[in-house]
Protein backbone atom coordinates (compact mmCIF):
# COMPACT_ATOMS: atom_id res chain seq x y z
CA UNK A 1 0.00 0.00 0.00
CA UNK A 2 1.43 3.67 -0.96
CA UNK A 3 2.39 6.03 1.74
CA UNK A 4 -0.72 8.00 0.39
CA UNK A 5 -3.08 5.12 0.64
CA UNK A 6 -2.11 4.87 4.23
CA UNK A 7 -2.56 8.48 5.18
CA UNK A 8 -5.85 8.49 3.61
CA UNK A 9 -7.20 5.41 5.09
CA UNK A 10 -6.08 7.58 8.65
CA UNK A 11 -8.25 9.88 7.80
CA UNK A 12 -11.36 8.03 6.66
CA UNK A 13 -10.97 5.67 9.95
CA UNK A 14 -11.43 8.60 11.92
CA UNK A 15 -14.53 10.06 9.78
CA UNK A 16 -16.30 7.05 9.50
CA UNK A 17 -16.25 6.13 13.51
CA UNK A 18 -16.21 9.72 15.69
CA UNK A 19 -18.13 7.43 18.66
CA UNK A 20 -14.30 5.98 18.86
CA UNK A 21 -12.71 9.65 18.53
CA UNK A 22 -15.32 10.75 21.37
CA UNK A 23 -14.70 7.43 23.17
CA UNK A 24 -10.84 7.95 23.07
CA UNK A 25 -11.04 11.51 24.39
CA UNK A 26 -12.63 10.20 27.44
CA UNK A 27 -10.62 7.55 27.95
CA UNK A 28 -7.32 10.09 27.97
CA UNK A 29 -9.38 11.90 30.85
CA UNK A 30 -10.29 15.24 28.81
CA UNK A 31 -13.50 16.87 28.68
CA UNK A 32 -14.93 17.55 24.73
CA UNK A 33 -17.84 19.65 24.04
CA UNK A 34 -20.59 19.06 20.89
CA UNK A 35 -20.26 21.68 17.76
CA UNK A 36 -23.44 21.88 16.26
CA UNK A 37 -23.53 23.48 12.60
CA UNK A 38 -22.18 26.27 12.20
CA UNK A 39 -19.76 28.68 13.15
CA UNK A 40 -19.45 27.70 16.71
CA UNK A 41 -16.42 29.38 18.83
CA UNK A 42 -15.19 26.06 19.32
CA UNK A 43 -11.40 28.16 19.49
CA UNK A 44 -12.92 28.75 22.75
CA UNK A 45 -13.14 25.11 24.08
CA UNK A 46 -9.62 24.64 22.52
CA UNK A 47 -7.94 27.42 24.66
CA UNK A 48 -9.71 25.80 27.86
CA UNK A 49 -8.18 22.50 26.99
CA UNK A 50 -11.36 20.37 26.23
CA UNK A 51 -11.51 18.70 22.59
CA UNK A 52 -14.50 20.07 20.28
CA UNK A 53 -16.18 17.27 18.63
CA UNK A 54 -18.72 18.12 15.27
CA UNK A 55 -21.94 17.12 14.69
CA UNK A 56 -23.24 17.04 11.48
CA UNK A 57 -25.95 14.41 11.83
CA UNK A 58 -25.73 11.49 9.82
CA UNK A 59 -27.13 9.13 7.13
CA UNK A 60 -29.77 7.31 8.79
CA UNK A 61 -33.22 7.23 9.15
CA UNK A 62 -34.88 9.08 11.86
CA UNK A 63 -37.21 8.14 14.75
CA UNK A 64 -36.99 9.82 17.64
CA UNK A 65 -36.72 13.84 16.63
CA UNK A 66 -39.93 13.00 14.45
CA UNK A 67 -41.54 14.06 18.70
CA UNK A 68 -39.91 17.65 18.60
CA UNK A 69 -39.73 18.81 14.99
CA UNK A 70 -42.34 17.83 11.87
CA UNK A 71 -41.11 15.52 9.09
CA UNK A 72 -40.30 18.81 6.74
CA UNK A 73 -37.49 19.54 8.87
CA UNK A 74 -34.09 20.02 7.93
CA UNK A 75 -32.43 16.47 8.19
CA UNK A 76 -28.64 17.78 9.71
CA UNK A 77 -30.68 19.17 12.48
CA UNK A 78 -33.19 15.67 12.47
CA UNK A 79 -30.44 13.59 12.52
CA UNK A 80 -28.55 15.10 15.52
CA UNK A 81 -31.32 15.38 17.89
CA UNK A 82 -32.12 11.87 17.08
CA UNK A 83 -28.42 10.81 17.24
CA UNK A 84 -28.82 12.52 20.48
CA UNK A 85 -31.71 10.88 22.15
CA UNK A 86 -30.76 7.17 21.43
CA UNK A 87 -27.62 8.31 23.14
CA UNK A 88 -24.57 8.28 20.74
CA UNK A 89 -23.15 11.66 22.27
CA UNK A 90 -22.58 10.38 26.08
CA UNK A 91 -19.89 11.37 27.37
CA UNK A 92 -20.22 15.37 25.95
CA UNK A 93 -19.44 18.20 28.42
CA UNK A 94 -21.99 20.43 26.79
CA UNK A 95 -22.67 21.50 23.46
CA UNK A 96 -22.61 24.37 21.42
CA UNK A 97 -25.54 25.54 19.46
CA UNK A 98 -25.76 28.36 17.26
CA UNK A 99 -28.51 30.15 16.53
CA UNK A 100 -27.46 30.70 12.84
CA UNK A 101 -31.39 29.88 11.17
CA UNK A 102 -34.91 29.30 11.80
CA UNK A 103 -34.05 25.22 12.15
CA UNK A 104 -31.14 25.90 14.87
CA UNK A 105 -32.91 28.35 17.10
CA UNK A 106 -36.09 25.65 18.06
CA UNK A 107 -32.99 23.32 18.56
CA UNK A 108 -32.00 24.77 22.37
CA UNK A 109 -35.70 24.16 23.62
CA UNK A 110 -35.73 20.59 22.18
CA UNK A 111 -32.29 19.14 22.60
CA UNK A 112 -32.97 20.27 26.64
CA UNK A 113 -35.90 18.39 26.47
CA UNK A 114 -35.38 15.46 24.46
CA UNK A 115 -31.33 14.94 25.65
CA UNK A 116 -31.71 16.05 29.52
CA UNK A 117 -27.77 15.18 30.46
CA UNK A 118 -26.26 17.66 28.10
CA UNK A 119 -26.40 20.68 28.76
CA UNK A 120 -26.60 23.23 26.28
CA UNK A 121 -24.59 26.62 25.44
CA UNK A 122 -26.29 28.85 23.16
CA UNK A 123 -24.17 30.87 20.51
CA UNK A 124 -26.04 34.09 19.45
CA UNK A 125 -24.39 36.33 16.73
CA UNK A 126 -25.38 39.69 14.92
CA UNK A 127 -27.04 39.24 12.31
CA UNK A 128 -26.08 42.44 10.63
CA UNK A 129 -22.42 41.16 11.38
CA UNK A 130 -20.23 42.95 8.90
CA UNK A 131 -21.31 46.84 10.58
CA UNK A 132 -18.97 48.02 13.31
CA UNK A 133 -22.04 47.56 15.33
CA UNK A 134 -22.66 43.43 14.81
CA UNK A 135 -18.97 43.16 15.44
CA UNK A 136 -19.02 44.75 18.33
CA UNK A 137 -21.92 42.45 19.72
CA UNK A 138 -20.36 39.61 18.34
CA UNK A 139 -17.62 40.22 20.23
CA UNK A 140 -19.66 40.61 23.78
CA UNK A 141 -21.32 37.58 23.11
CA UNK A 142 -18.26 35.46 22.84
CA UNK A 143 -17.17 37.14 25.67
CA UNK A 144 -20.20 35.66 27.26
CA UNK A 145 -19.85 32.08 26.12
CA UNK A 146 -16.12 32.33 27.22
CA UNK A 147 -17.05 32.62 30.37
CA UNK A 148 -19.61 29.80 30.25
CA UNK A 149 -16.82 27.31 28.66
CA UNK A 150 -14.23 28.71 31.51
CA UNK A 151 -17.02 27.04 34.48
CA UNK A 152 -17.49 24.13 32.41
CA UNK A 153 -13.42 23.28 31.94
CA UNK A 154 -12.92 24.98 35.81
CA UNK A 155 -10.07 26.72 33.76
CA UNK A 156 -9.77 30.70 33.01
CA UNK A 157 -8.83 31.16 29.45
CA UNK A 158 -5.97 33.62 29.06
CA UNK A 159 -5.66 35.64 26.00
CA UNK A 160 -2.16 33.85 25.21
CA UNK A 161 -4.77 30.56 24.86
CA UNK A 162 -6.97 31.98 22.92
CA UNK A 163 -4.38 33.56 20.47
CA UNK A 164 -2.98 30.46 20.41
CA UNK A 165 -6.30 28.85 19.58
CA UNK A 166 -6.54 31.07 16.99
CA UNK A 167 -3.11 30.07 15.18
CA UNK A 168 -3.44 26.81 15.47
CA UNK A 169 -7.38 27.12 13.30
CA UNK A 170 -5.22 29.11 10.84
CA UNK A 171 -2.82 26.70 10.44
CA UNK A 172 -5.51 23.88 9.94
CA UNK A 173 -7.07 25.65 7.49
CA UNK A 174 -4.26 26.77 5.66
CA UNK A 175 -4.08 23.03 5.54
CA UNK A 176 -7.35 22.19 4.67
CA UNK A 177 -7.03 24.72 1.17
CA UNK A 178 -4.00 23.37 0.47
CA UNK A 179 -5.71 20.11 0.40
CA UNK A 180 -8.10 21.19 -1.93
CA UNK A 181 -6.53 22.29 -4.68
CA UNK A 182 -3.67 19.01 -4.34
CA UNK A 183 -7.33 16.57 -4.25
CA UNK A 184 -8.44 18.63 -7.53
CA UNK A 185 -4.64 18.47 -9.36
CA UNK A 186 -4.56 14.63 -7.93
CA UNK A 187 -8.09 13.07 -8.64
CA UNK A 188 -6.96 9.82 -9.38
CA UNK A 189 -4.81 9.15 -6.68
CA UNK A 190 -7.48 11.23 -4.10
CA UNK A 191 -11.29 10.25 -4.73
CA UNK A 192 -14.21 12.47 -4.11
CA UNK A 193 -15.24 10.11 -1.27
CA UNK A 194 -11.16 10.58 0.11
CA UNK A 195 -11.39 14.18 -0.57
CA UNK A 196 -14.62 14.50 1.61
CA UNK A 197 -14.05 12.44 5.02
CA UNK A 198 -10.16 13.98 5.03
CA UNK A 199 -12.17 17.31 5.48
CA UNK A 200 -14.42 15.79 7.55
CA UNK A 201 -12.07 13.91 10.04
CA UNK A 202 -11.37 17.12 11.11
CA UNK A 203 -14.63 17.96 13.43
CA UNK A 204 -13.91 14.86 15.44
CA UNK A 205 -10.38 15.43 16.37
CA UNK A 206 -8.30 18.08 18.07
CA UNK A 207 -7.57 20.58 15.28
CA UNK A 208 -3.47 20.70 15.81
CA UNK A 209 -3.65 16.74 15.54
CA UNK A 210 -5.43 17.17 12.12
CA UNK A 211 -3.10 19.69 10.76
CA UNK A 212 0.32 17.56 11.63
CA UNK A 213 -1.94 14.49 9.44
CA UNK A 214 -2.46 16.91 7.02
CA UNK A 215 0.72 18.48 6.46
CA UNK A 216 1.90 14.92 5.86
CA UNK A 217 -0.84 14.11 3.01
CA UNK A 218 -0.17 17.24 1.42
CA UNK A 219 3.57 16.98 1.47
CA UNK A 220 3.47 13.20 0.16
CA UNK A 221 0.41 14.61 -2.90
CA UNK A 222 2.45 17.54 -3.72
CA UNK A 223 5.53 15.23 -4.33
CA UNK A 224 3.40 13.26 -7.03
CA UNK A 225 3.05 14.27 -10.81
CA UNK A 226 -0.73 16.09 -10.95
CA UNK A 227 -3.14 13.81 -12.86
CA UNK A 228 -5.29 15.80 -15.60
CA UNK A 229 -8.55 15.82 -14.47
CA UNK A 230 -11.71 14.97 -16.53
CA UNK A 231 -14.80 17.59 -16.13
CA UNK A 232 -14.29 20.16 -13.56
CA UNK A 233 -17.12 21.32 -11.29
CA UNK A 234 -17.64 23.75 -8.84
CA UNK A 235 -19.86 22.49 -5.50
CA UNK A 236 -22.03 24.52 -3.62
CA UNK A 237 -23.91 25.01 -0.39
CA UNK A 238 -24.55 23.52 2.68
CA UNK A 239 -23.16 19.72 3.11
CA UNK A 240 -21.81 17.83 0.38
CA UNK A 241 -20.03 14.36 1.85
CA UNK A 242 -22.86 11.84 0.83
CA UNK A 243 -20.88 8.93 -0.38
CA UNK A 244 -23.62 8.17 -2.87
CA UNK A 245 -23.65 11.67 -4.33
CA UNK A 246 -19.76 11.54 -4.19
CA UNK A 247 -19.80 8.12 -5.96
CA UNK A 248 -22.23 8.89 -8.88
CA UNK A 249 -20.54 12.29 -9.56
CA UNK A 250 -16.59 9.59 -9.73
CA UNK A 251 -18.44 6.89 -12.08
CA UNK A 252 -18.94 9.77 -14.53
CA UNK A 253 -15.55 11.53 -14.45
CA UNK A 254 -16.42 14.71 -12.54
CA UNK A 255 -13.94 16.27 -10.27
CA UNK A 256 -14.14 18.87 -7.89
CA UNK A 257 -11.94 21.50 -8.85
CA UNK A 258 -13.24 23.85 -6.04
CA UNK A 259 -16.14 23.74 -3.98
CA UNK A 260 -18.17 27.02 -1.72
CA UNK A 261 -19.76 24.29 0.71
CA UNK A 262 -20.44 25.62 4.19
CA UNK A 263 -19.10 21.88 5.98
CA UNK A 264 -15.75 22.57 3.73
CA UNK A 265 -14.21 25.35 2.06
CA UNK A 266 -16.43 28.47 3.46
CA UNK A 267 -15.09 27.06 7.17
CA UNK A 268 -11.25 27.36 6.51
CA UNK A 269 -11.35 29.70 3.30
CA UNK A 270 -11.02 33.16 5.87
CA UNK A 271 -8.49 33.24 8.35
CA UNK A 272 -8.25 34.84 11.84
CA UNK A 273 -6.51 38.06 12.39
CA UNK A 274 -3.63 37.38 14.78
CA UNK A 275 -2.04 40.53 15.36
CA UNK A 276 -5.41 42.16 16.98
CA UNK A 277 -7.29 40.71 20.26
CA UNK A 278 -8.35 37.15 20.25
CA UNK A 279 -11.98 38.21 20.93
CA UNK A 280 -12.07 40.54 18.30
CA UNK A 281 -10.40 38.54 15.58
CA UNK A 282 -13.01 35.75 16.05
CA UNK A 283 -15.54 38.17 15.57
CA UNK A 284 -13.72 39.82 12.78
CA UNK A 285 -13.37 36.59 10.72
CA UNK A 286 -16.92 35.90 11.38
CA UNK A 287 -17.86 39.35 9.85
CA UNK A 288 -15.70 38.45 6.44
CA UNK A 289 -17.04 35.23 6.04
CA UNK A 290 -18.65 34.93 2.65
CA UNK A 291 -20.32 31.90 0.46
CA UNK A 292 -22.50 30.75 2.23
CA UNK A 293 -26.58 30.72 3.17
CA UNK A 294 -26.33 30.41 6.80
CA UNK A 295 -25.03 33.55 7.27
CA UNK A 296 -26.39 37.34 6.88
CA UNK A 297 -25.39 38.55 3.59
CA UNK A 298 -27.78 41.61 2.13
CA UNK A 299 -25.70 42.22 -0.81
CA UNK A 300 -25.54 38.27 -1.79
CA UNK A 301 -21.58 38.18 -1.84
CA UNK A 302 -21.95 34.31 -2.58
CA UNK A 303 -22.73 34.89 -6.00
CA UNK A 304 -20.42 36.79 -6.97
CA UNK A 305 -17.31 34.87 -5.47
CA UNK A 306 -19.12 31.53 -6.81
CA UNK A 307 -18.92 33.03 -10.21
CA UNK A 308 -15.27 33.64 -9.40
CA UNK A 309 -14.09 30.44 -7.78
CA UNK A 310 -15.63 28.87 -11.29
CA UNK A 311 -13.48 30.75 -13.13
CA UNK A 312 -10.40 30.41 -11.38
CA UNK A 313 -10.43 27.28 -11.50
CA UNK A 314 -11.55 26.67 -14.70
CA UNK A 315 -14.63 24.91 -13.78
CA UNK A 316 -17.31 23.39 -16.66
CA UNK A 317 -20.01 23.82 -14.46
CA UNK A 318 -21.59 23.64 -11.02
CA UNK A 319 -23.64 21.31 -8.81
CA UNK A 320 -25.62 23.36 -6.55
CA UNK A 321 -25.95 20.71 -3.25
CA UNK A 322 -29.39 21.62 -1.70
CA UNK A 323 -30.29 20.87 1.17
CA UNK A 324 -33.59 19.77 1.24
CA UNK A 325 -35.77 21.59 3.33
CA UNK A 326 -33.54 24.81 4.22
CA UNK A 327 -35.26 27.67 3.29
CA UNK A 328 -32.13 30.10 3.08
CA UNK A 329 -30.17 27.63 0.48
CA UNK A 330 -33.83 27.67 -1.44
CA UNK A 331 -33.82 31.60 -1.31
CA UNK A 332 -30.22 31.32 -2.21
CA UNK A 333 -30.55 29.28 -5.66
CA UNK A 334 -32.77 32.25 -7.58
CA UNK A 335 -29.79 34.78 -7.54
CA UNK A 336 -27.21 32.76 -7.90
CA UNK A 337 -28.61 30.71 -10.48
CA UNK A 338 -28.71 34.29 -12.30
CA UNK A 339 -25.46 35.30 -11.73
CA UNK A 340 -24.13 31.71 -12.99
CA UNK A 341 -26.26 32.01 -16.20
CA UNK A 342 -24.83 35.68 -16.65
CA UNK A 343 -21.41 34.44 -16.43
CA UNK A 344 -22.07 31.97 -19.18
CA UNK A 345 -21.56 28.43 -16.56
CA UNK A 346 -23.40 25.43 -16.58
CA UNK A 347 -25.65 24.85 -13.31
CA UNK A 348 -27.17 21.72 -11.76
CA UNK A 349 -29.32 21.72 -8.75
CA UNK A 350 -29.40 18.32 -7.29
CA UNK A 351 -31.14 17.93 -3.62
CA UNK A 352 -29.88 15.88 -0.85
CA UNK A 353 -31.32 14.82 2.64
CA UNK A 354 -29.13 12.72 4.56
CA UNK A 355 -32.34 10.18 4.99
CA UNK A 356 -32.26 10.02 1.20
CA UNK A 357 -32.06 6.09 0.33
CA UNK A 358 -32.92 5.71 -3.77
CA UNK A 359 -30.53 8.11 -5.36
CA UNK A 360 -31.87 7.30 -9.46
CA UNK A 361 -32.68 10.82 -9.80
CA UNK A 362 -29.52 12.54 -8.90
CA UNK A 363 -27.75 10.04 -10.59
CA UNK A 364 -30.07 10.30 -14.07
CA UNK A 365 -29.80 14.51 -13.51
CA UNK A 366 -25.61 14.38 -13.24
CA UNK A 367 -25.70 12.06 -15.98
CA UNK A 368 -27.50 14.23 -18.09
CA UNK A 369 -25.43 17.34 -17.01
CA UNK A 370 -22.04 15.56 -18.09
CA UNK A 371 -23.23 15.40 -21.65
CA UNK A 372 -24.65 18.89 -21.64
CA UNK A 373 -20.95 20.36 -20.34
Amino acid sequence: MSEVRKALDAFIEIANDPRAQLDAVLAEGKKAVGVMPYYAPEELVYAAGMVPFGMWGAEIQVSESKRYFPAFYCSIIHTILDLGIRGEFKGLSAVMIPLTCDSLKGMGANWRYGVKDIPVIDVAYAQNRKLAAGVEFTESQIKKIRGQVEELAGVKISDWALAKANKVYNENRVECLEFTKLAASHSKTVSLIDRALVLKARYFMARDRHTVMLAELNKLLAALPEEPAEKKIVTTGIIADSPELLGILQDNGFTIAADQITHESVDFRCLADESIDPVKAMAKRLAEIEGTSVLYEPEKERNAQLVQIAKACGAEGVLWVLTKFCDPEEFDYVPGKAALDAAGIPLLLVEIDQQMVNYEQVRTAIETFKDII
